[in-house]
């Protein structure tokens, strides 16, 4: 898992990579081309792999259980180039995470492209329910693999999108799944979409991106901002918001970028690992807070030991206990730390 550059997700997520669509402006392809490796080296070490056929009947796809390493024990991220992989391995790193987090999965693939097994993805959902803290953010070209594989409504943590170039793909709109939060990519815009002709399928989708080419490409189809404009007027219309990738500046203008984030994507959730460390129970009123708005109590045998955390007391307890000891309450506000 890595942080992300992607300006709308927080951190990428890939334990299915690569793909058959084929798109010529696909900035993946040629990143996995880098830390592919040897290909051909790595298909030779099939004592490292196995293979299954995809769901399409269309050719073999990959399965790692751990890492595949080089020659100099480097891992290669992705060793079959771009060729369909699973990585289950992968598989149990969200937990690795203290706070939650969106999450774009699959930034490395389409996960719900014909070809990728229903146990594959069966995989990949189970891991991210695990881990409810986090907002997991699919997308992919083959909206209609969303109900056919039959994904779960009603989680408010689950975004499934699409990606729209050019006009005649407007129709994705209606494939994306009911009951779910979902949007559109509409990234890279490679035509003016005609938004006004499709004001209706506006009123669907949670939330819209939009973005230009970019990478090897760039420059070869620049939106013109009239087409831009004209999006941002139905999505505004259908109160939807709106989220432009800073490769739309030199179009739009830093003045009138619109980065805006649906609401359930804008709050952070703590692990329950996390949530241990940052909160406690007061010790007499059992009261559950966050730690720093609490006493810590420390206590040590004799002069020069570290002393031992014993526990905490909320404000109003404390206050109580020095009452009762018939001490001076301390000024905490002009002082730097809450240990006592």
């Amino acid at each position: 898992m890595n942080r992300s550059k992607i300006e709308w997700c927080d951190y990428t997520w890939n334990p299915i990579t690569g793909c058959w669509h084929s798109c010529e402006y696909c900035y993946a392809r040629k990143m996995t081309a880098r830390f592919a490796g040897d290909v051909r080296l790595n298909m030779m070490a099939k004592e490292d792999y196995y293979t299954q056929e995809s769901k399409d009947g269309s050719g073999p796809v990959f399965i790692l259980d751990k890492p595949m390493l080089n020659e100099t024990g480097h891992v290669l991220a992705y060793p079959f180039g771009f060729e369909p992989t699973i990585h289950r391995y992968r598989l149990n790193t969200l937990d690795k995470l203290k706070m939650g987090n969106n999450i774009f999965v699959g930034a490395m693939a389409d996960m719900f492209g014909a070809w990728v097994p229903d146990e594959w993805i069966r995989g990949v959902m189970e891991a991210c329910e695990e881990n409810i803290m986090h907002n997991y953010l699919f997308l992919t070209k083959n909206p209609q693999r969303y109900t056919e594989y039959g994904v779960r409504t009603g989680l408010e943590n689950f975004w499934y999108g699409t990606t729209i170039t050019r006009e005649v793909e407007m129709s994705k709109f209606n494939l994306l799944p009911a009951g779910c939060k979902i949007f559109v990519s509409m990234e890279p815009i490679l035509e003016d979409l005609a938004p006004e002709q499709h004001n209706l399928l506006f009123r669907q989708v949670d939330w819209i991106i939009l973005g230009a080419e970019t990478g090897s490409k760039k420059g070869k189809t620049v939106p013109e901002l009239d087409w831009v404009k004209k999006i941002v007027v139905q999505a505004d219309k259908a109160e939807i918001p709106v989220f432009m990738k800073d490769s739309l500046i030199p179009i739009v203008g830093e003045a009138d970028m619109r980065r805006e984030f649906p609401s359930e994507l804008q709050k952070k959730i703590i692990s329950k690992k996390m949530e241990k460390k940052l909160y406690g129970n007061c010790a007499s009123c059992k009261t559950n807070k966050r730690k720093s708005n609490m006493i810590a109590l420390l206590a040590r045998a004799k002069r020069g030991e570290m002393p031992k955390q014993l526990g905490f007391l909320c404000k109003d307890c404390f206050e109580i206990l020095c009452k009762q000891l018939e001490l001076d309450m301390p000024d905490f506000e002009r002082g730097k730390s809450n240990d006592l």
